[in-house]
C-alpha cells in the first residue's frame, strides 16, 4: 500500500514538472535582421540588407536551454540571440505554432539607435542635457506578429557591448491588431507595455501617443506625457484613456466613445521611455451591414404583359463593397434568382455612410410569374446579407389554378341555382294568375 502511495505520488510530481515545463516553454524565433547598409548617402532611401537570425526567448538568464546545439546551418553564429524576457511577452502561445503549420509568425530584428525626441508630450523625459552610460551598450527593436493576427509586439532590447545576450527593456503589446466595430457603438484599441524594472529608466517616466495614419494622410488622435500628468491640447474627441489603468498596469488602450466612418484605418499606439520608444500598428473597419427598403409600397396588381418597375434602396452601409440582386419565390415554393437589375452609382451621406438602389422591371408576359409570389431583394455585404420582401400579385392570367378552377365552378352552381329559383319563381306567378283569370270567367 505504502509502494502505490509513493508511486502515486511520483508520478504526480513527474505531471506536474511536465505541464509547469510545457507551460513555461518559449518559442525559438526564426526572424529577418534588417539593416541599412553602409557608405549609402545623398537624398536616396537608404538600403537594407536581410539576413536570417534566430532568437532564443528565456525569461532567466541563467537558464540555458538545450536547443541551442541545434542551430541550423543556413543562420550564421553572429546572428543567433539568447534574449531575456522576464515579462514572458515573447514566449506568447501564438508565437509557437504547431508543427506542420502552414501559419508562421512574422519576426524582424534590427539594430536600435537611442535618442532623445523632440515631441513636446515627450521632451520632459530627457530634460537633461546628459546621456546616462547606461546607454552605452547594443541595442535592438524585435518586431513581431502571431499567427492569425493574435498579437503584435514591438520589443526593445539592451546587450552589453559585444555580447549576444540581450535583455527586453520596453515592450509594447497589442491583441487587436486588426478590429472590425459597428457603427455607433464604443469601442476599444487594445495596446498595453511593460517596462523592465532592472532598468535605471524604469522610474524616469513614460509618454504615450496615438496616430491614425489612412492612404497618407494621418493625424494626432491623443498625447500623455505621463511624468507631468498632462494630455496634448490636440487629443480628438471622444477619445481618452484609462489614466489609472495606465499608470497602474501599462494599460495604453484608446478607447472610442462613439465608432464613426472616419475612424476607419490604421493606428499607431507609441510609447516613450527616455531615448527609447517601442509602437504596434493595428487596422480598423467600421462594418455596418445595409438598411433595405422596396419602393413602391405595397406593390401595385400586376395583369398578364404589364411591366411593373421596382426599386430597392440600400442605405447606411459602410464600407463601400456590396452586392445587390433580386429573387422571386412563386406561389410553388420555387426561388429563383431575377439578376441585379440595373444598379446606381453609390451615394455617400453626411456621415460617411453610402447609399445604393437596384431598380427591376418585371415583365409578366415574359418572366412566368403565374399568380405571384414574393418579390426579395438581397444585399450581401462584409457586415452581413440582408433581405427584404414584398408579395407581388398578378391577376387575369391565362392557366387558373385548381382553386381558382374550383371557386368558378361553385359560381357557376351558384349562378344556375339562382336562375332556376328565379325562373321557377315566375312560372309559378305565372300559373297563378291564369288560375285567377279562369275563376273570373266562369
Amino acid at each position: 500500500m505504502t509502494e502505490l502511495s509513493t508511486i502515486y505520488q511520483l508520478t504526480l510530481v513527474a505531471v506536474t514538472c511536465f505541464i509547469q515545463a510545457h507551460s513555461s516553454s518559449c518559442p525559438v524565433l526564426e526572424c529577418w535582421f534588417v539593416q541599412e547598409k553602409a557608405g549609402r548617402g545623398g537624398g536616396f532611401a537608404a538600403a537594407t540588407t536581410q539576413e536570417k537570425s534566430l532568437l532564443y526567448i528565456r525569461t532567466d538568464a541563467n537558464r540555458h536551454s538545450a536547443e541551442t546545439q541545434q542551430t541550423p546551418s543556413h543562420i550564421s553564429p553572429d546572428k543567433v540571440y539568447f534574449v531575456t524576457d522576464p515579462a514572458a511577452t515573447l514566449c506568447h502561445h501564438s508565437l509557437s505554432p504547431p508543427r506542420g503549420s502552414v501559419q508562421e509568425p512574422q519576426c524582424e530584428i534590427s539594430p536600435f539607435l537611442q535618442r532623445p525626441s523632440t515631441l513636446k508630450w515627450v521632451a520632459a523625459l530627457t530634460d537633461s542635457a546628459f546621456s546616462p552610460i547606461y546607454l552605452q551598450a547594443d541595442w535592438f527593436s524585435v518586431a513581431l506578429q502571431g499567427t492569425n493576427k493574435q498579437l503584435g509586439i514591438s520589443s526593445i532590447m539592451r546587450a552589453p557591448t559585444g555580447t549576444k545576450e540581450p535583455n527586453v527593456i520596453l515592450s509594447v503589446t497589442s491583441k487587436t491588431v486588426s478590429v472590425q466595430a459597428r457603427l455607433g457603438k464604443p469601442l476599444l484599441l487594445d495596446c498595453g507595455f511593460w517596462v523592465n524594472p532592472s532598468s535605471p529608466l524604469s522610474g524616469s517616466g513614460f509618454a504615450v501617443e496615438w496616430r491614425y495614419q489612412f492612404r497618407g494622410k494621418g493625424r494626432l488622435v491623443l498625447a500623455y506625457d505621463g511624468k507631468t500628468d498632462r494630455v496634448a491640447d490636440t487629443q480628438e474627441e471622444g477619445a481618452t484613456l484609462d489614466f489609472e489603468g495606465l499608470h497602474e498596469k501599462g494599460n495604453a488602450s484608446l478607447i472610442l466613445q462613439e465608432a464613426k466612418v472616419h475612424h476607419s484605418g490604421m493606428y499607431i499606439c507609441t510609447v516613450h521611455l527616455p531615448y527609447l520608444l517601442a509602437q504596434v500598428v493595428l487596422e480598423l473597419e467600421i462594418v455596418e451591414p445595409p438598411s433595405l427598403s422596396i419602393h413602391p409600397s405595397p406593390l401595385p396588381l400586376a395583369v398578364p404583359g404589364q411591366t411593373l418597375t421596382v426599386q430597392c434602396d440600400a442605405s447606411g452601409f459602410a464600407p463601400l463593397s456590396l452586392e445587390l440582386s433580386w429573387e422571386f419565390k412563386g406561389a410553388d415554393g420555387k426561388t429563383r434568382t431575377l439578376g441585379t437589375g440595373r444598379i446606381t452609382g453609390h451615394r455617400q451621406a453626411w456621415d460617411g455612410t453610402y447609399t445604393q438602389s437596384t431598380r427591376l422591371e418585371l415583365d409578366t408576359s415574359k418572366l412566368d410569374l403565374g399568380r405571384g409570389g414574393e418579390l426579395t431583394c438581397v444585399a450581401v455585404h462584409p457586415g452581413g446579407t440582408r433581405r427584404a420582401s414584398m408579395t407581388a400579385s398578378v391577376i387575369g392570367f391565362s392557366t387558373p389554378s385548381i382553386e381558382d378552377s374550383m371557386a368558378m365552378v361553385g359560381v357557376a352552381l351558384v349562378l344556375y341555382g339562382l336562375i332556376k329559383f328565379v325562373s321557377w319563381t315566375l312560372t309559378s306567378s305565372g300559373s297563378d294568375e291564369a288560375d285567377k283569370q279562369d275563376k273570373k270567367e266562369k
